[in-house]
């Protein structure tokens, strides 16, 4: 697992010990970011169930202005510190120890944000959960112009009763598929 692009193009990063973690693959994460693009400089984002961090140090590295993790692992939470330290990266990033369902709870700290990065635990539907509770306070939570990523296997996929977020594309990689959501009076990208 390493960054792929960007100012810490190369840096190897750590995983969080043991198996409570599945980082995503470097060639999941380069086709993610071919597929945002340039549009990730200057965005803010959310990385839900950050793990390793792996996807927030990815856009950092890529000129975001500012991510903010969440993760409720003393190991995780240690881990994305050490990855951001090792990578040279940590003076635009927070990384808050929290029950990410707790934190979608309450109003957001800072701004809306560009992007949020959805990627839960397997098989225990709490993408759909996650991605419910943005859904209701979206307003707060994403820009007007935002995207919601979520990453999960695809057998976890169903089709959610969303008031004001739609699915517009996704894609498989193997065993893991990215599901992008906009704003639903939003024309396609």
């Amino acid at each position: 697992m390493r960054v792929i692009a960007g100012t810490a193009k190369g840096k190897k990063l750590k995983g969080v010990p043991g198996d409570t973690t599945r980082p995503i693959t470097d060639r999941t994460k380069e086709a993610l970011f071919n597929i945002l693009g340039d549009w990730i400089v200057d965005a803010r984002v959310l990385d839900l169930f950050g793990g390793t961090g792996a996807v927030g140090i990815e856009a950092l590295s890529r000129g975001a202005a500012h991510v903010t993790f969440v993760d409720r692992s003393v190991a995780a939470v240690r881990t994305i510190a050490e990855n951001l330290r090792w990578t040279g990266l940590k003076s635009r990033a927070d990384i808050r120890r929290a029950d990410a369902f707790k934190v979608l709870a309450q109003p957001p700290e800072t701004a809306p944000y560009d992007l949020v990065y959805i990627a839960p635990p397997q098989y225990k539907q709490m993408w759909a959960k996650a991605l419910q509770m943005l859904d209701e306070r979206l307003d707060e939570w994403l820009s007007p112009d935002g995207l919601v990523v979520v990453q999960i296997h695809p057998v976890e996929y169903q089709e959610l009763s969303l008031q004001h977020l739609r699915l517009y594309d996704q894609r498989r990689y193997g065993s893991t598929l990215l599901c992008f959501y906009e704003q639903g009076s939003k024309v396609a990208r």
